[in-house]
C-alpha cells in the first residue's frame, strides 16, 4: 500500500514547492526562506534519528552526505531561484528544470548500467512534451523578465546558473545510488539537509540577503518547507532511488509543472487554458510510458 502512494504523494508535494517559491516572494527573499527551511528539516531529522537511536555515517561518509544534500536541494533550488531573480523566465527555469529525468536517465545508463527499454525512452521524450506544453503560455513571454537589481547579471552568466542547477540536482540524485544509500535515511536525511543549509547560507550572505518579513504566510510556506518539501518530497525521491532505477524515479518530474498549472489557476486564478490540460495529459502519458517495464 505504501509503494503504490508513494508516487502521487511524491508528486503532489514536490508540485507545491512552484507555488511556495511564488507565495513566498513579497516576504522573504529566497534563500533566506531556504535557510530556515532546510535549517529545520535538518533539525527535525536529527531530532528523529536520535529517538530512534539510528548510527550516523562515520566522519568521511558525513563529508559525502553534506555534498550530496548541498548538490540535491542546496546548489539547484539556490541557483535556480538566483536565475529567476536575475531575470530568467519562469517557463524556461522549469523547462530546463524538465530535462533533469533525461539527464538522468542518460548518466545512470552509462554509470550505474541501468538499461531503459525503447518504451521507456519515449515515455521521457513525450513527458519533456508535455511539460513543454503546459509551460507554452509562459515560455512565449519568457524573454527575461525584469530583474531585482539594477546590477544584474549577463545573460550568459544567469543561463548558465541555471544549467549548472539541473545538473547539480542530477548529480545530487545519482549519488544516492553509491555507498550512501547503506545510511539510515533518517541520519542520511539530517546530514544532507544540513549541506544544503550551507549552501544557502553562503549564498545569502553573498548576494546581501537580509528581508524577511514575519506573516502567517512566511510561517506556513517555513512549516511546509520543513516537514512537507524537504521533509517528505525529497526523502521520498531519495527513497525511490535507493530502492529502483533512477530514471523511474526521476520520471515522476515531469508531473510536477503541470500540476503546479493547475494549483496556480486554483490558488492565483492563472490562466489554465486547452493546450496545458492537453499538456498535462501527455506529460502523464509519458510518465507512464517512462515508468513502464
Amino acid at each position: 500500500m505504501l509503494s503504490l502512494l508513494t508516487a502521487p504523494v511524491f508528486v503532489f508535494l514536490w508540485s507545491t514547492g512552484f507555488i511556495v517559491a511564488r507565495a513566498i516572494t513579497p516576504y522573504v527573499d529566497p534563500n533566506l526562506y531556504l535557510l530556515a527551511r532546510f535549517c529545520g528539516t535538518a533539525l527535525l531529522f536529527v531530532v528523529l534519528a536520535l529517538a530512534a537511536r539510528v548510527r550516523w555515517p562515520n566522519a568521511r561518509d558525513a563529508a559525502r552526505h553534506l555534498f550530496a544534500g548541498a548538490l540535491l536541494q542546496g546548489v539547484y533550488l539556490g541557483a535556480g531561484y538566483w536565475a529567476v531573480a536575475q531575470g530568467l523566465g519562469v517557463g524556461v527555469m522549469a523547462l530546463l528544470g524538465a530535462l533533469q529525468p533525461l539527464l538522468t536517465a542518460a548518466i545512470a545508463a552509462r554509470v550505474f548500467g541501468e538499461r531503459l527499454s525503447a518504451r521507456s525512452w519515449s515515455g521521457l521524450l513525450v513527458g519533456l512534451a508535455g511539460v513543454a506544453l503546459v509551460l507554452a503560455p509562459k515560455l512565449a513571454g519568457s524573454g527575461a523578465s525584469a530583474p531585482h537589481s539594477a546590477n544584474a547579471a549577463p545573460q550568459w552568466l544567469v543561463v548558465t546558473v541555471a544549467v549548472v542547477s539541473v545538473f547539480a540536482i542530477t548529480a545530487g540524485t545519482l549519488y544516492q545510488k553509491t555507498s550512501l544509500a547503506n545510511a539510515d535515511i533518517r541520519s542520511a536525511s539530517a546530514l544532507q539537509n544540513a549541506g544544503a543549509a550551507i549552501v544557502a547560507a553562503v549564498l545569502a550572505l553573498s548576494l546581501g540577503e537580509h528581508r524577511f518579513i514575519p506573516s502567517m504566510t512566511t510561517w506556513a510556506c517555513i512549516a511546509w518547507g520543513v516537514v512537507m518539501l524537504s521533509g517528505v518530497a525529497t526523502t521520498l525521491l531519495v527513497w525511490m532511488v535507493r530502492r529502483g532505477d533512477a530514471s523511474r524515479a526521476t520520471a515522476l518530474l515531469f508531473l510536477a509543472p503541470p500540476l503546479a498549472a493547475l494549483m496556480s489557476y486554483v490558488a492565483f486564478g492563472e490562466t489554465l487554458g486547452a493546450v496545458q490540460i492537453a499538456g498535462f495529459v501527455v506529460a502523464l502519458a509519458g510518465v507512464v510510458l517512462a515508468r513502464s517495464k
